[in-house]
């Protein structure tokens, strides 16, 4: 027999009731802080010509040279610094985000949605996940990434991993997709309150610093709308705190290469607030819904020490969003919001009159195998 070319579903049902599946995305994040588990992370990451745009063969020598030789070890101490008894704090947190969306749609819908988590690069994988929703049998899904701020480096690139695995897929579920949610009133709600709770508990600062992960300048000029999203949430999440413009300000961070990324780089606004006088400051990530190696070591560790050696006497770092309540709760009203239509209880379907119609194709089948001369002419499925 010939191979088969696309997966095999054994003994499918095709009675069964029609599954939801909602697929988390999130970037992802080594197996281990060691060098050996951040080399293929690193080359799977950073290997993609969505992350990097740049040519391919030129790319392939640096990424396979000098990278991949001296970047893994230096990495695997980063992580070393975050890693906790649980694993990586990005894997932690989203693994809670997942549970939490998947038990409230749940409560809400009074049916089984099933939610799982899958990776860019390591694991869980796009295919890991993408398998346990198939065995499930979620023949819809929703694609749920974990980017409030659409780039063609993160949402693209989820977009991109889902569909290299449904590519090998017989049955092609159906699909929706979420392509970013930086306006979304519930996600600006949730960033106001933990400004709000930890001004309550600290008093304000002298300014506050919005920084998100910086992309290069050359993907904006070629149409990325993330700049422009980044900079939408801070003026939302301005307005909501009801501050003066001048009391925010929008910065980026974590470059990687030698060309232009966007302005203004985090890491040099912080270095010259102090000799502006501004010697208080908190800093937050909107555009990472948990916190990760990005947040925690180059935030919270590595930019605190630039601003306090500039002269900066307070440095206050605001955690993203994580696994709070009001997080989860606004993902779980975007998520419900995309979810209309599709999903219907049991008394909705009629699982004899799908079986009714899987024996009516089968006799269907037969007979047109048992008259190969006249072939469908002479058969009709009324």
């Amino acid at each position: 027999m010939p191979k088969d070319l696309f997966s095999v579903e054994r003994n499918f049902d095709h009675g069964s009731s029609r599954a939801v599946g909602v697929l988390v995305a999130n970037l992802g994040t080594p197996e281990a802080p060691t060098a050996k588990a951040l080399r293929p992370y690193l080359r799977q990451f950073l290997g993609d010509p969505r992350v990097i745009e740049f040519s391919r063969p030129l790319w392939w020598l640096i990424l396979n040279g000098p990278i991949l030789t001296f970047r893994p070890k230096k990495s695997a101490e980063l992580y070393a610094n975050i890693w906790t008894d649980q694993g990586s704090p990005l894997k932690v947190y989203s693994d809670r985000v997942t549970e939490g969306l998947e038990q409230r749609l749940r409560a809400q819908l009074g049916t089984p949605v099933h939610c799982v988590l899958g990776m860019s690069y390591g694991e869980p994988s796009m295919k890991t996940a993408l398998a346990e929703l198939q065995v499930k049998g979620c023949d819809r899904i929703l694609l749920l990434p974990l980017f409030p701020h659409y780039s063609a480096t993160n949402t693209g690139a989820a977009f991109d991993a889902m569909m290299r695995e449904l590519m090998t897929w017989r049955r092609v579920p159906e699909l929706r997709t979420i392509h970013q949610f930086h306006d979304f009133p519930g996600y600006i709600e949730a960033l106001a309150n933990t400004v709000r709770e930890h001004w309550d508990e600290h008093g304000e600062p002298d300014l506050l610093i919005t920084s998100y992960h910086g992309i290069p300048k050359r993907y904006f000029l070629n149409g990325d709308p993330y700049h422009c999203q980044c900079h939408k949430t801070t003026r939302l999440l301005r307005e909501r705190l009801g501050v003066d413009e001048k009391k925010v300000l929008v910065t980026f961070q974590s470059l990687f290469g030698k060309e232009e990324w966007l302005k203004p780089y985090t890491e040099e606004v912080l270095e010259a607030l102090p000799g502006a006088g501004v010697k208080r400051v908190d800093i937050m990530c909107p555009g990472f819904s948990v916190d990760c190696l990005e947040t925690i070591d180059e935030i919270d560790r590595e930019y605190r020490e630039v601003f306090e050696h500039a002269g900066g006497e307070t440095y206050r770092y605001i955690p993203c969003l994580n696994d709070r309540d009001d997080h989860i709760d606004a993902i779980t009203e975007l998520a419900l919001s995309q979810l209309q239509g599709w999903v219907e209880s049991a008394d909705d379907y009629d699982a004899q009159a799908v079986r009714d119609q899987e024996a009516q194709s089968l006799r269907l089948a037969e007979a047109r195998k048992a008259c190969p001369v006249h072939g469908d002419a002479g058969f009709s499925e009324d």
